[in-house]
């Protein structure tokens, strides 16, 4: 047994052994409440003390912070010392130099936690009154670089540092920091035409959720890169804040499946201004593209970007010479849609290293400039998560990956040839890395489904050459928890799936038990997962203290075993996820513990959809809670429904029977809705839908309503009243006999 492993079960027995034969009692371990989980003011610290990674400054140092809101600190990776970033008295002072600062606002601007920092890690930028403020650390001089009434937005230093790039009013801009000089590198901008600016649907699901940034700096920082977005065919939606007298209103453009994409175009342009030159993607006119990675070759001579049709059936990896003039290089396809994963890792050769699902497999090819496969890297029934990085001096491969096991994370390297793979950690459960990089250490931040994460520095081969932070201190031995089981459970094609079970505490097995089953479900979207889940594993620990079994497990085109588990779903939502789900209640229903007719299920997105569409389905559930739910794919976005439906007009009857709005009337069990009102992601919309075709057909069901949230909850408050109201309606639905509200202790 590992020693990560041994001291938190030894932790966890509430008991302790002396050198003799005593045995030394510790507090008897007591229930969880919503209080201590959700808060927000008796809320307990279960996590532990672990600070956030911000970057690796150089191979010996890095930025952390306790917390978001906490100032950055440089850490020495080998001894652990921690010091200021930045003296913030210093930064004080030279700011309220500057004419129009006033003191307070100095003081506040020095001790605010966020800031964009440079690539050399030795000056920053803050925003003030919609205007930017630049400041050396070393030198303590501080300057204004910005003066507009408009904000400045998705800032960008130049890799040498000398430039500051940032979006204002639609448009691309570059200031100067050298010479205090701005240029405007586009000036038709508006709400409807973005420069340098992604709109909803391209961030959401493309280039990652909040990432709004649509431009990218050449290695040589001479040039920019950067997409044109024109949204005037795009429909939009209004989302209401309800709460004032005089309601806020939100408009968002917001391409429902069918619906026309944003125009997209590829501009490059120099650093300080002139024209665009446009890159050259007439040859894809007619797919309605999307480019979904835009980069740099390493000479920075070329641009090097990925294309994609409307419905992602083929990817294509294209290099743009400086006139615009485009190659390709490679067509990625498979038996249904493509994924985008990555950009190429160039090597000194001008060769590259390519992640690819061209097996079924995410792993890792060697490719020529011109595509051709040089060599497979990485080969088996397991997949690359992440690349870390190639150390061409050494050989050596650094990469994270699932070789060990589907539910966990490991850290591993491999020859540039495809020999010698081998795995760098040690304990089982998730390893996260952070290369410093030179690719001669890295931080390893590790936790399993019961122990909150810790961090180790590791040398390149895996030795471990420092405890970081080992989180041992957490109040988790206090409570009463019962031992969670991973599990696999085959389905009827005898596909392995993953599974989580949490008995009460006081489990008896001639007893028998409600279950309460969570679930996701989308494609290759795991919930089992050996790694520390916070307050939702927690919120399970406290339904097992109620008497209830936890069940978590991941149908076969959600169990993160390749693209090729996912691929059932091609063009109809629900049906072939279902089918795994009864499966695993079947299994559950072969357990002499487990009471078949009080099984209930809960999920929140896509998960929502899979309670919608399993309540009128199936007869297998009594209870459903459906939260954020898509009832209608019709509803949702272009890019990701298309990616996996086809379009509505491509696909119409999919869209239907993959649609629970449209079999409201099989509703069986009882079913709970909750939706944030100001969901800008999944629209309120469809639990209205829903609801609407409910009382239609005469059904019984609840329904909570969030002001102001969005698809998540947006306060503490509120996260601990859903959970609270979902405790309720279970305990309601899953427990003969009991109350239909929880007791005291389980509120305060």
């Amino acid at each position: 047994m590992n020693g990560h492993r041994l001291s938190h079960l030894l932790a966890a027995c509430g008991f302790c052994l002396t050198l003799g034969s005593s045995v030394q009692i510790f507090a008897q371990p007591h229930d969880l409440t919503l209080d201590e989980i959700f808060g927000p003011e008796r809320i307990v610290d279960f996590d532990g003390s672990l600070p956030q990674i911000v970057t690796w400054i150089d191979d010996e140092r890095y930025l952390e912070r306790d917390t978001p809101r906490d100032p950055l600190l440089t850490v020495t990776a080998a001894t652990g010392a921690r010091a200021p970033f930045l003296d913030a008295g210093r930064m004080e002072a030279a700011l309220a130099r500057i004419p129009g600062l006033s003191g307070d606002d100095a003081r506040q601007l020095s001790r605010r936690a966020t800031h964009q920092v440079n690539p050399s890690q030795t000056a920053l930028v803050v925003e003030h009154a919609s205007d930017l403020y630049y400041y050396e650390i070393d030198t303590d001089e501080a300057s204004r670089l910005t003066r507009s009434l408009e904000r400045e937005t998705e800032l960008s230093f130049s890799p040498d540092g000398a430039f500051l790039a940032f979006v204002r009013d639609h448009d691309l801009h570059v200031a100067d920091i050298v010479n205090r000089r701005e240029y405007a590198l586009t000036t038709d901008g508006s709400a409807k035409v973005r420069n340098g600016l992604l709109d909803w649907v391209y961030q959401e699901e493309i280039y990652g959720r909040g990432e709004f940034t649509g431009y990218w700096w050449s290695p040589d920082s001479t040039r920019v890169a950067y997409l044109q977005l024109t949204d005037i065919d795009v429909p939009t939606f209004t989302i209401i804040d309800h709460i004032a007298y005089h309601p806020d209103v939100e408009t968002w453009a917001y391409p429902k499946a069918g619906d026309p994409n944003p125009e997209v175009r590829l501009g490059v342009v120099m650093a300080l201004g002139g024209d665009t030159t446009w890159i050259d993607l007439a040859e894809y006119a007619a797919s309605e593209p999307l480019v979904v990675s835009v980069g740099w070759s390493p000479d920075g001579q070329d641009v090097v970007f990925q294309v994609q049709d409307r419905e992602q059936t083929w990817l294509d990896l294209n290099v743009a010479k400086p006139g615009g003039e485009t190659t390709r290089l490679l067509r990625e396809t498979t038996e249904a849609w493509v994924n985008v994963n990555g950009p190429p890792t160039w090597l000194k050769d001008d060769s590259y290293l390519w992640l690819s699902e061209r097996s079924g497999w995410r792993h890792l090819y060697h490719l020529g400039r011109d595509g051709t496969v040089i060599g497979q890297v990485t080969d088996g029934l397991w997949e690359v998560r992440e690349l870390h990085g190639v150390d061409e001096r050494s050989g050596w491969v650094y990469f994270s990956g699932t070789e060990r096991s589907p539910v966990g994370s490991d850290v591993y390297r491999v020859r540039l040839d495809g020999s010698g793979l081998t795995r760098l950690s040690d304990a089982d459960g998730t390893h996260l890395a952070r290369f410093n990089p030179s690719l001669t250490s890295y931080l390893d931040t590790w936790s399993d489904i019961a122990t909150p994460p810790s961090r180790r520095l590791h040398a390149a081969d895996g030795s471990e050459t420092q405890v970081i932070d080992a989180n041992d201190t957490t109040p988790l031995n206090q409570y009463r928890l019962a031992v969670p089981e991973l599990l696999q459970v085959a389905n009827r094609d005898g596909f392995e799936m993953e599974a989580l079970m949490i008995k009460p505490p006081d489990f008896d097995p001639a007893r028998r038990y409600p279950v309460y089953q969570h679930v996701y479900g989308g494609p290759h979207v795991q919930r089992v997962r050996n790694a520390w889940g916070g307050s939702t594993y927690l919120f399970w620990q406290l339904l097992a203290q109620h008497g209830i079994i936890v069940w978590v497990m991941d149908n076969s085109t959600a169990s993160g075993k390749g693209a090729v588990s996912t691929w059932p779903v091609y063009q109809n939502f629900g049906a072939a996820e279902l089918r795994d789900l009864e499966d695993g209640v079947a299994w559950l229903g072969t357990q002499p513990y487990v009471d078949t007719t009080r099984i209930g299920i809960e999920g929140w997105s896509y998960g929502g959809f899979m309670v919608s569409y399993a309540l009128t389905h199936s007869q297998s559930y009594a209870m459903g809670i459906a939260g954020g739910s898509v009832t209608d794919w019709r509803d949702y976005d272009t890019i990701y429904t298309e990616r996996y439906m086809r379009t509505p007009q491509n696909n119409p009857d999919g869209y239907q029977k993959s649609s629970p709005r449209f079999a409201a009337s099989n509703l069986h069990g009882e079913l709970l809705l909750i939706h944030g009102t100001m969901d800008e992601n999944v629209h309120m919309q469809n639990t209205l839908q829903f609801a609407y075709e409910l009382q239609r057909a005469g059904k019984r069901f609840d329904m909570m309503l969030y002001p102001k949230s969005r698809h998540r909850l947006s306060e503490p408050a509120l996260e601990k009243h859903r959970h609270l109201k979902m405790l309720n309606f279970v305990r309601q639905h899953l427990s003969p006999g009991s109350a239909a509200s929880a007791p005291a202790s389980a509120q305060h």
